[in-house]
C-alpha cells in the first residue's frame, strides 16, 4: 500500500502515531518525475508541466491522510530545480541563453557571464541566477503547481506548520 507507521516525537505523547509514506512509494514519485524532467526529452515545457501537474495530482489524492508536509517541500524544491534545468538546457545556445536573461532581468553583464559559463546545467539551474528568475510565480503563469499547494487545496483541515524562525525588522 506504501504507508507507514511512525512515531509522532511529540514529548508527553508517548505511544502515539502517524500515518505516512513510505520510502519505496517516495522513490516511486521521484523517478517518475525525473522520467519527464529529463533534459533529453524532446517534449516542450508546457507539456511536460502538464504531465508534472497528473502525476502529483494522482500520488497526492492516494496519500492524502499521511503527514508528509516537510517530504514534500524538499521534493518541490528539487522539483523545480529539474525544471529550472530543462529551461536552460532547452536555451540550448550561449547567445539565446544571454537574450533570455536579459528578458528575465538580468543585467547584461552578468547574463553573458552565466550564458558562457562553464559550469554544467544542474549547477546553474541550482544558482542565484536562476531561482531569481526563474521563480515560482513564473513556473505557476507556464501552469505549474507546487506539490504544497495541491496538498493544501487536498486537505483543508491540514495547515502549514508555523513559521518558527524569529523575523528581524530592518528599521
Amino acid at each position: 500500500m506504501g504507508f507507514r507507521f511512525a512515531s509522532t516525537y511529540v514529548k508527553g505523547d508517548k505511544g502515539k502515531y502517524q500515518l505516512i509514506v513510505g520510502d519505496r512509494a517516495w522513490d516511486q514519485l521521484q523517478q517518475s518525475l525525473k522520467l519527464i524532467t529529463r533534459k533529453t526529452s524532446p517534449i516542450s515545457l508546457a507539456e511536460r508541466i502538464t504531465k508534472i501537474n497528473e502525476i502529483q495530482l494522482g500520488w497526492l489524492n492516494y496519500f492524502r491522510g499521511a503527514s508528509i508536509y516537510s517530504k514534500l517541500k524538499t521534493m518541490d524544491g528539487w522539483l523545480r530545480n529539474r525544471l529550472r534545468y530543462c529551461i536552460w538546457h532547452d536555451w540550448k545556445k550561449p547567445e539565446r541563453k544571454r537574450k533570455n536573461l536579459i528578458r528575465l532581468g538580468v543585467n547584461q553583464g552578468d547574463a553573458y557571464a552565466w550564458s558562457r559559463t562553464r559550469k554544467g546545467g544542474w549547477a546553474v539551474a541550482q544558482s542565484p541566477i536562476l531561482i531569481t528568475t526563474i521563480t515560482l510565480p513564473r513556473l505557476k503563469k507556464r501552469g505549474y503547481q507546487s506539490l504544497l499547494d495541491m496538498y493544501f487545496k487536498l486537505n483543508p483541515s491540514v495547515c502549514e506548520p508555523p513559521y518558527t524562525r524569529p523575523v528581524r525588522t530592518v528599521v
